[in-house]
């Protein structure tokens, strides 16, 4: 079985999330599975949002053959990239490997529900390599989608943006890791190469760009005091305790009103969850694929806020939960370049309970994406204060799917 001595089968299902969501996993990822010796079944439809056919998967090996959903979520390894929803897991048989996008340190609910039925999870957001830097990520889709997606909006209800009169732009990202440093180079350049070109042909004045990181963000003074200037606020933070926010929602009368906040953070309100996870900045709506521009006065901020959290103070916002969605196949060809290989050592050693702490590069970083490595590290304990921002991308949030 070549590389396969363990003779693991692997399902592809699709995601069946908001209309927006239109990413699968690409012909190529699959044929390298199939390549390693793996009996594999994708889900009818697979790759269809993204202009594919089913025979443009199983054509690249008699390995590969198109399935039901629940078919393929019946193998040996299950491989999606957002987390199935909770009455999925069922469809995953006790003791089969369950890989997806699982952010575990935001997710209580869902670690209970992954050992309550026995499944042995690899979180791909988890997966990181010696240094503790992800392996399967797209932080340059995340942070160029978003600002993009921040100076289009503040394009539409900002006059003065398109005018010589106004000074520079000025942007505040919160957050120096992988993130925030490619934040830093969209912002510069409006969002985007086009407008940035744009721009500058009409001699509009540029961009001045502040990015800081844990020894500012605790200081309320020195935040106002930026946030007074800030054109576009940028949250590419990373809280050690998600249950306090970092930008409480008062901070937010300090914004000029036509400021836009960037949200590339994106974490939830769990509210009931022990314990609870909140909002990076407070009191802002949520986007997905579907809509991820909210202005100061969208009944999001009354609609998807839970009761209790305040919303006093509010300016134009962009959220995404999956940013790099927003260009699904250039995001898909990436994630499966990166996949590839830990794929191939997750059939090598017969799905994730084979996996050794003390294997060569790949097992390492998969071992220590592992629900049962995360569990005994008993991270779910620690918490404590307000949270400094942190450069983790080893535990980055949400957005990054």
């Amino acid at each position: 079985m070549e590389g396969n001595p363990h003779g693991m089968t692997v399902g592809f299902p699709r995601m069946h999330k908001e209309v927006g969501e239109r990413r699968d996993f690409l012909p190529d990822l699959v044929a390298t599975v199939a390549r390693a010796g793996a009996e594999v079944v994708v889900e009818e439809g697979i790759g269809s949002g993204m202009g594919l056919a089913d025979v443009d998967y199983t054509s690249r090996s008699d390995r590969i053959r198109t399935g039901s959903n629940a078919e393929a979520f019946a193998q040996d390894i299950v491989v999606t990239l957002r987390c199935p929803e909770a009455d999925e897991f069922e469809k995953v048989r006790p003791g089969a490997t369950l890989v997806s996008m699982l952010h575990y340190s935001t997710r209580p609910a869902r670690i209970s529900a992954l050992e309550t039925a026995g499944i042995e999870a690899v979180s791909l957001d988890g997966i990181v390599d010696d240094a503790g830097r992800r392996l399967v990520v797209n932080a340059k889709g995340v942070a160029w989608n978003g600002l993009e997606a921040a100076f289009d909006l503040l394009e539409a209800t900002w006059h003065p943006l398109r005018t010589a009169a106004r000074g520079p732009v000025q942007v505040l990202v919160m957050g120096i890791g992988t993130i925030g440093r490619h934040a830093v180079e969209a912002a510069s350049k409006f969002g985007s190469e086009e407008r940035c070109r744009a721009f500058m042909a009409e001699d509009l004045p540029g961009v001045v760009v502040r990015a800081v990181g844990r020894t500012v963000t605790d200081d309320e003074g020195t935040m106002r005091e930026l946030f007074a200037t800030t054109d576009v606020l940028v949250d590419a933070s990373q809280r050690d305790d998600p249950s306090r926010p970092l930008v409480p929602n008062v901070w937010l009368a300090a914004l000029p009103s036509h400021t836009v906040i960037c949200d590339l953070v994106v974490d939830p309100y769990l509210l009931d969850a022990d314990p609870p996870t909140v909002r990076s900045i407070e009191g802002i709506p949520r986007g997905d694929l579907d809509r991820f521009g909210f202005a100061s006065d969208h009944p999001a901020w009354c609609d998807t806020i839970p009761a209790g959290i305040p919303t006093e103070h509010r300016r134009h916002v962009v959220s995404c939960y999956s940013w790099p969605g927003v260009r699904p196949h250039e995001c898909m060809e990436l994630y499966g370049a990166q996949l590839g290989p830990l794929l191939e050592v997750l059939l090598e050693r017969g799905g994730a309970t084979g996996l050794r702490a003390d294997g060569r590069y790949q097992e390492r970083a998969l071992q220590r994406a592992r629900l049962q490595t995360w569990l005994g590290q008993g991270r779910s304990a620690r918490h404590g204060g307000r949270g400094p921002l942190i450069d983790a991308e080893s535990t980055y949030h949400d957005a990054v799917r």
